[in-house]
């Protein structure tokens, strides 16, 4: 019978001081995006926790009152629902910003003369300061001498009071959002059109498919993850939106345009109400968290990997 013949045992060598002295610089490199996270992210965030339990102006002490913050805002304040559902409102150009993205990155998808120019152009709000265009679309959807009423009246209509009417200042900012929108989904619709693979196409023409079908069962299940990407961003975006709202509008007219954000603003700064803000940026919270499960989740009936 064969017998296991085993060395002898080797000792573990000693790690050099050179080693040591890589794996510390190591520990050091990973050791300072946790410590800035710590610092500016999980301590504040925890903080924000118990602020929102209290009664706190910033400056004094927090004094612990329970779920009153809560109870408040969510039985005692309407203007906490009326500024959620402003948000709401203002989020239905999600849907209209990305299939009028989709449609130019089609558009721009074609091989003519100049498309790059086109491109670059589609793009450049994206880059440029949105204090600049906020105050470029104040002026356009001036009542006085803006340029959409202006153009109106080229053709006999008489233009509304865009950002003092009730009933015209949420769509006016609509519109602003969803042109300020419009690049970077471009660009990323772009990138999804150029990786559709042309076999599909080919092979779908070939049996006959017509352009809108090759569309509507090639191309659009072909870039579902990225519409997927899309939506969900956007979502988060629009639930946050705020200093757009405060440049054009500041909340009027009669809280017509007042996001839930700009009315954690207004609490935590203008009233000084930090306790009852924190409250309510937990309540945003915790809505967007379950808006963006609830996407993932309903996801697996349209969007496709393979």
């Amino acid at each position: 019978m064969a017998q296991s013949i085993t060395g002898p045992s080797v000792p573990p060598k000693k790690k050099s001081r050179y080693y040591r002295r890589e794996h510390w610089w190591g520990y050091l490199f990973v050791a300072a995006p946790i410590v800035g996270f710590l610092i500016f992210g999980f301590i504040p965030i925890c903080y924000s926790v118990y602020v929102s339990f209290t009664t706190f102006d910033g400056f004094g002490t927090p004094e612990l009152q329970g779920a009153a913050n809560y109870a408040k805002l969510l039985s005692e304040d309407p203007l906490f629902w009326k500024t959620s559902l402003n948000t709401v409102y203002a989020a239905v150009g999600i849907p209209l910003t990305m299939a009028v993205s989709l449609g130019i990155a089609a558009a721009l998808n074609q091989k003519i003369r100049g498309i790059r120019l086109f491109r670059t152009a589609f793009f450049l709000p994206t880059i440029s300061s949105v204090v600049a265009l906020t105050l470029l679309w104040k002026w356009i959807f001036n009542s006085d001498f803006g340029l959409l009423n202006y153009l109106l009246g080229w053709v006999g209509i008489h233009g509304p009071s865009w950002l003092n009417d009730e009933n015209w200042a949420m769509p006016a900012m609509i519109v602003q959002g969803v042109w300020g929108g419009l690049g970077f989904n471009i660009v990323l619709y772009l990138a999804a059109l150029q990786g559709v693979p042309g076999s599909l196409h080919e092979a779908a023409e070939i049996d006959g498919a017509g352009g809108w079908q090759r569309f509507r069962h090639i191309t659009i299940p072909c870039i579902s993850p990225t519409t997927l990407y899309i939506l969900v961003t956007s979502m988060i975006g629009a639930l946050q939106d705020f200093p757009r709202f405060q440049i054009m509008t500041e909340g009027g007219p009669n809280f017509s345009t007042m996001t839930i954000v700009y009315y954690i603003f207004q609490n935590a700064f203008r009233y000084m109400d930090m306790g009852y803000a924190a409250a309510m940026a937990w309540m945003l919270g915790i809505a967007i968290m379950i808006i963006t499960v609830l996407n993932f989740y309903f996801s697996k009936r349209w969007v496709h990997y393979d």
